[in-house]
């Protein structure tokens, strides 16, 4: 009697650990990272509101740009894929600038000499500020870098990228809400 209630509580003892470890892993296979998440409520809403101290001087309010495509990009000097997309915005910025839409670079948790020093490193042309106290980032919500805001003209965010976006998604995405219509949703 005793051997069969060892073997009986060893298989039992068993099932349960490839139950568990089962779980765990199918639980792990169908999640995506937290920084992939990052702005994904956002989508198909109105862009939050904000405003902003512009880098080299003067205020940034999206108020004041409404009925205008705008695009947001959240960015910090010490991110390595913001430092890869920065030349494909400002090639973008150049190319589409006169066209009606806008640029808006929004830096996070970066000293403001730091963020100074990457705008002149990279060239940017484009408005850029400081989300200086986490307010807007919060509001968007952002949690990984770069995250990219896409908003139609009528203020509502018709997609966002998470990590460096490519010169050809940025241009697609550019052209698409010049035309007033999405490419594709971005989710």
């Amino acid at each position: 009697m005793t051997n069969t209630r060892k073997i009986l509580a060893t298989v039992a003892f068993s099932l349960f650990v490839l139950a568990f470890f089962g779980l765990l892993a199918y639980g792990l296979a169908n999640r995506s990272s937290a920084t992939g998440r990052s702005g994904l409520t956002q989508v198909g809403k109105p862009a939050p509101e904000f405003s902003m101290p512009l880098l080299g001087g003067g205020e940034f309010r999206l108020s004041e740009h409404g009925g205008q495509p705008l695009i947001i990009n959240f960015w910090a000097s010490w991110c390595p894929p913001c430092r890869e997309e920065s030349p494909i915005f400002e090639r973008t910025w150049q190319g589409y600038r006169d066209q009606g839409i806008y640029f808006v670079g929004v830096n996070i948790q970066d000293a403001e000499e730091d963020a100074e020093a990457y705008v002149r490193e990279f060239g940017l042309s484009f408005a850029n500020g400081r989300d200086v106290d986490g307010k807007i980032s919060v509001d968007y919500g952002v949690i990984g870098l770069p995250v990219t805001f896409f908003v139609g003209a009528d203020g509502v965010i018709e997609g966002r990228w998470v990590g460096a976006i490519s010169e050809e998604r940025l241009v697609g995405w550019s052209e698409a809400l010049l035309a007033g219509s999405t490419p594709e949703r971005l989710e």
